[in-house]
């Protein structure tokens, strides 16, 4: 079995929920503020170490109350922080995050996930057969040299490239596997998509990003994922759940497709269990602890 590799941000998300979000220059009684261990990369982690597969997370915390409860919840959800770094010098990153009726906004300050290096991603040695797996939430610079890295050693290379920005086509040529939505995708492809759209609108823009065997990706919520694989489209259906937060959904995708990739499925097995994992995550609060056990998803898919 190989092993999943995760360079990434951890945060704390500090949460507050309320009937619904507040517009621009205005306030609302909220019902509750609740503290729940997050960060992209801490998410997917947790992910995939909940579903079986062994999981190593390379990041940084500070030295401060938020780092040290982090750091806490992390080894026992079975993550090796072996390359998790202290860092004096900068706060543990932190997620302002806003839930009403299911749906969320947040506002990210990094903190000590902006100092994520070139050095810290060398540290781990990986193998063929293993899962690298990074996103935006620490520097594209570090993660350019973790997938350089990763390449060499024969491992597939999984990029969630979100938050939504741009990126050069020598970070894209390093990716095996773009796993992004629909606004994601139409940042990267300059096209304006929403979520209802069509199938084909997201499939001719996913072509543009298609490259040699790269799969494309494309979660699209209730309505599940469609991918091209080997320049051929594949939909997975999505599953009929009441979602309580959406927090970490993606995260929680990316984490079980690697736990899979992982563990030898093959991809369009990897994409349909990955689906039905985040159909469970939405039905819970918070990001990383909302993340399934391997048990829970068998207990599904078996009925």
């Amino acid at each position: 079995m190989g092993r999943v590799f995760v360079a990434g941000s951890i945060n704390m998300d500090v949460v507050a929920t309320a009937e619904r979000h507040p517009r621009v220059g205005e306030t609302v009684a909220g019902s509750a503020v609740l503290y729940f261990p997050g960060g992209k990369g801490a998410n997917q982690a947790v992910a995939a170490a909940k579903l079986g597969a062994p999981t190593t997370l390379i990041g940084r915390l500070g030295k401060d109350a938020f780092g040290e409860q982090l750091r806490t919840f992390l080894a026992a959800q079975g993550v090796d922080l072996s390359f998790v770094k202290d860092t004096p010098e900068a706060h543990t990153g932190t997620a302002i995050i806003t839930v009403a009726d299911a749906d969320n906004t947040i506002v990210v300050v990094p903190g000590a996930n902006a100092l994520v290096d070139a050095d810290d991603v060398a540290m781990p040695v990986l193998a063929k057969g293993d899962i690298a797996v990074s996103q935006f939430e620490i520097p594209q610079a570090a993660i350019t040299a973790f997938f350089r890295s990763a390449r060499a050693a024969g491992a597939t290379t999984v990029l969630n490239p979100a938050p939504a920005r741009k990126f050069d086509g020598e970070l894209l040529d390093l990716v095996d596997i773009l796993v992004l939505n629909e606004t994601e995708l139409g940042l990267l492809t300059g096209r304006e998509l929403r979520d209802s759209d069509d199938y084909t609108r997201f499939i001719d823009a996913a072509h543009s990003l298609a490259g040699s065997d790269r799969i494309i990706c494309v979660t699209l919520g209730k309505r599940g994922v469609l991918a091209l694989v080997k320049d051929e489209p594949l939909i997975v259906a999505g599953r009929e759940v009441k979602a309580i937060d959406t927090t970490g959904a993606g995260d929680c995708f990316v984490g079980a497709l690697a736990s899979q990739l992982a563990g030898g499925n093959n991809s369009r097995d990897a994409l349909g269990y990955a689906n039905a994992v985040a159909s469970i995550c939405v039905q819970r609060m918070g990001a990383a602890p909302s993340m399934p056990t391997a048990a829970e998803v068998a207990n599904i898919l078996n009925t």
